[in-house]
């Protein structure tokens, strides 16, 4: 699996987490973010027990490529 590192919440206290990443092999997004774990949230959503879910802010929906044709790997390429 390669990873491509995409980029990261530029709003993260101390330069943490969210990250996006990009799997080349299986055509997927990997994110790095906030698990949900609020009850009444996770109530709302029929999710299966080998799933979970995570939040991440909409200012990060720019590192999408299919979003922003300028999107660029903020660091150069890297894995996890």
């Amino acid at each position: 699996m390669t990873l491509r590192y995409l980029g990261k919440d530029p709003e993260s206290p101390e330069g943490r987490s969210p990250t996006l990443y990009y799997d080349d092999e299986r055509d997927t997004y990997v994110f790095q973010s906030w698990r949900v774990t609020d009850a009444e949230r996770l109530a709302v959503l029929d999710l299966p027990e080998h799933e979970t879910v995570i939040e991440f802010p909409r200012r990060m929906m720019r590192f999408f490529p299919e979003i922003n044709s300028d999107a660029t790997e903020v660091d150069g390429p890297r894995t996890p």
